[in-house]
């Protein structure tokens, strides 16, 4: 199930009410209020009805009761301000560029990115929108794919542009926009048996330069680090347009770890949109604690922030099932980490040729 996108009177009046919130207290002669979830760990639990993270009861409030609060209610008239001028003029703006634009807001300004990315994020928290009813884009963009599956796409003229992303493109596959919605982004066709989510963009020249897409049919998509959202929604489409299994293989570390409980369960800081963004079908393939033992593959001592990592993680309700619990106690034990490009030990050939067939065997999609 998938968030409501809204329309841009819908976006106007939510936003309205953040700012009714506080002229209410005002007028009442109290400190304005800003009323949101607890965006921590603690705070967020599984849903059954939707197989996702979501966050909790737990609510914080922010007033006027200190110049820092203070400062953060100010900024959110800004930032509210702002998006209805877009919304208004049918521009965009990207998250960098609000935060430049915050100089002329005077004791609104921000002092760092984190803060106005933060800010947006609560935005959509307390309204029930998404960034993209805001007219906010990322600086960063989206996977590149590539496989035997067709979209179309809508160009800036507003035309629509069929493409193929196995016959269309060049090597370096489909570039995913920031915006993978329907008026954006249709998903007509495919002939492919799953789609692979890989982390490093050296394996995913390796696949592609080995025809790994079309030894087995399936679509390769790179996900270049921490997935950006647009990837993580066109992971979802995909997946539950065409009824596809998604597998994910990453490096073997505790923040590789954390990049598949983002794809399959939603990660933290959005976890207000876990059922809009994550996939929980999706299956961790590898690197795993036992591959770097079974592969004897090459390894690196886990530093102290990856020990850190992982015992954080044995209490994160993304990794509580008893798989997860015994991979990341075997890493602890093991004391080692790998790469995903370490199975060229055996050859650049290995990973296509003997490690993937097998891992892939397992599921049944070999």
């Amino acid at each position: 199930m998938a968030q409501k996108r809204m329309s841009a009177e819908d976006t106007k009046v939510a936003m309205h009410s953040v700012v009714g919130e506080m002229y209410d207290k005002i007028v009442n002669g109290e400190p304005p209020t800003m009323t949101l979830p607890v965006r921590t760990k603690t705070n967020i639990g599984f849903d059954k009805k939707l197989g996702v993270y979501k966050y909790g009861k737990k609510r914080s409030t922010r007033d006027a009761t200190s110049l820092g609060s203070a400062k953060q209610l100010l900024r959110a008239l800004h930032v509210i301000e702002f998006i209805e001028e877009m919304i208004d003029s049918g521009k965009s703006s990207t998250l960098r560029e609000m935060y430049y634009i915050s100089e002329s807001w005077g004791l609104g300004k921000f002092g760092s990115q984190n803060e106005s990315n933060n800010l947006a994020e609560d935005l959509e928290i307390v309204t029930k929108c998404l960034r993209e009813d805001f007219k906010l884009r990322p600086e960063e963009d989206g996977a590149r794919m590539i496989g035997n599956l067709t979209l179309q796409e809508r160009n800036r003229r507003g035309e629509w542009m069929r493409i193929n992303a196995r016959d269309d493109v060049g090597d370096s596959g489909y570039g995913v926009p920031y915006n993978v919605e329907k008026e954006k982004i249709e998903l007509l066709e495919h002939d492919i048996n799953f789609i692979m989510a890989i982390e490093t963009g050296g394996m995913f020249d390796r696949l592609v330069e080995n025809g790994f897409d079309e030894d087995y049919k399936c679509g390769l998509l790179h996900l270049k680090g921490q997935p950006a959202r647009s990837t993580r929604r066109i992971i979802k489409r995909m997946s539950e347009e065409w009824d596809l299994p998604v597998v994910v293989f990453l490096d073997g570390d505790p923040w590789s770890f954390r990049i598949f409980a983002s794809i399959a369960y939603g990660a933290i800081k959005t976890a207000h949109i876990s059922e809009y963004l994550a996939t929980p079908s999706a299956t961790y393939l590898g690197i795993t604690a036992d591959d770097i033992m079974a592969y004897e593959l090459p390894s690196d001592d886990l530093s102290k922030k990856d020990i850190e990592a992982l015992n954080a993680e044995l209490t994160d309700p993304r990794f509580a099932d008893s798989w997860w619990q015994e991979q990341i106690n075997m890493m602890l034990e093991l004391g080692k980490k790998a790469e995903q490009q370490s199975l060229a030990k055996y050859g650049l050939d290995f990973v296509t040729d003997t490690y993937l067939p097998e891992k892939l065997a397992e599921l049944g999609l070999a």
